[in-house]
């Protein structure tokens, strides 16, 4: 059989900065991100990349019209179809370049949405992706219809045909968003139902959260003997997965791999992504996973910690701060002479792809299990056998001793799990 080789969609990167702040060192790395972002679609082959310096942004076309040119020229000579900018592009913008440079115009929001939608994988990341993708595409209605801008008056035309077919394409977006509210919420309520189960039993819940592509799945994976998709780029996994994993000492948690944080996030997946995102507030740890090797890793640390400020994160819940990827740090040798010290301020050096560290990780989140129970005494009936076993499986007990008929049960256990053996 004769079989037709696919001809990938070529897409070109331009990364936007203005000239009075220019900085090299932090376009380097955000025109780095832009390129990493551009090759995470299969579909797309990179073509290349360019910074394009610009003294203001033009409100038609954000270049100058010779810049315009000059752009096309190198789009068509190097036979580009997508163009991305990283940036946000409004809709006149994106309409005037398109027409401008007979390419397809992506801007940062866009390009995230794409990417989302390439890689949710259940019911509930689809309903979500295409939620925030037609609030997205709500806002850019505007002015699609050039023929029928024209005004004319009387009769309640003033505003013109075009204004009207724009408002019917909202009308009928805002009807399509309330259909996959409508599926998203009987997604969602089978979500808090697992939830809330899970709150009724003993298992602390450690949420693992981080910049995308900083490790988290392969940390998710060390601590879990699971097979979550690892790859080095940005969004590998999105939707967030939940697995049991027992620590030292017999202490059994749950672990929650959650999806990946990026600068400027779009408003619109922070939203639709809510109900994944609140994942993490009920938990009672949360390990916050830095790539520590990454030249960026404080202005990405600061988005993470933004984002879980807007989505409400309480600050009773402690955060275990993870210096992931040790062993690319320039300093790997000064680092991990101190580990001591780092532990004590509940950071902890680890590289999670060969695992070292990893003991010193799991005693803290154990430590600080412990640093939130309290000791407790229980007198158990030598033929209550359930309730015996319930304490030993969940790792509260100290010591015992027999007393007659009875076990006098030493404890160390939580809130939570003092609540549901009182259910028993």
């Amino acid at each position: 059989l004769n079989t037709v080789a696919r001809v990938k969609t070529r897409i070109w990167v331009f990364q936007i900065e203005f000239r009075s702040d220019f900085d090299e060192l932090a376009v380097d790395f955000k025109h780095e991100e832009a390129v990493a972002l551009s090759t995470a679609l299969p579909d797309l082959e990179f073509a290349g990349s360019q910074v394009v310096k610009i003294s203001h942004f033009k409100p038609a076309t954000i270049f100058s019209k010779q810049k315009v040119n000059d752009l096309y020229q190198l789009i068509t000579f190097n036979n580009v179809n997508i163009v991305f900018l990283n940036c946000n592009v409004t809709p006149v913008q994106q309409k005037n370049l398109e027409k401008a440079w007979n390419v397809k115009i992506l801007d940062r929001t866009s390009l995230i949405l794409e990417i989302f939608s390439y890689r949710a994988a259940t019911r509930e990341g689809v309903l979500q992706v295409e939620m925030a993708a037609l609030s997205y595409q709500r806002t850019r209605l505007v002015r699609a219809w050039t023929h029928l801008e024209r005004q004319r008056g009387g009769l309640g035309f003033v505003g013109g045909p075009g204004e009207t077919q724009i408002e019917s394409d909202k009308r009928a977006i805002d009807s399509q968003l309330k259909t996959l509210e409508r599926q998203l919420q009987k997604v969602v309520k089978t979500r808090e139902l697992h939830r809330t189960r899970r709150s009724k039993t003993s298992t602390p819940v450690v949420s693992l959260v981080g910049y995308t592509n900083a490790g988290k799945s392969t940390l998710f994976n060390k601590l879990t003997n699971g097979e979550v998709l690892c790859k080095d780029m940005l969004f590998a996994t999105l939707d967030p997965t939940v697995r049991e994993s027992v620590l030292r000492s017999g202490l059994s948690v749950i672990v929650s791999d959650t999806v990946g944080f990026i600068s400027d996030l779009p408003t619109e997946l922070i939203a639709a992504f809510r109900s994944t995102l609140e994942e993490v507030l009920t938990s009672d740890v949360i390990v916050h996973v830095r790539d520590i090797s990454h030249p960026n890793t404080d202005s990405h640390c600061e988005d993470v910690l933004d984002i879980l400020q807007r989505i409400g994160l309480d600050e009773k819940i402690p955060v275990l701060e993870v210096w992931n990827k040790i062993d690319l740090h320039p300093e790997n040798h000064k680092l991990q002479q101190t580990v001591s010290i780092l532990n004590k301020r509940n950071i902890y050096p680890i590289c999670a792809s060969s695992g070292f560290g990893l003991d010193n990780l799991t005693n803290g989140i154990v430590n600080i299990m412990l640093a939130r129970s309290t000791r407790d005494v229980r007198i158990i009936h030598a033929k209550d056998g359930k309730k015996r076993a319930w304490l030993y499986r969940n790792g509260v007990v100290e010591s015992e001793k027999l007393v007659d008929e009875n076990y006098k049960m030493f404890l160390m256990w939580n809130e939570r799990q003092r609540k549901q053996f009182d259910l028993l």
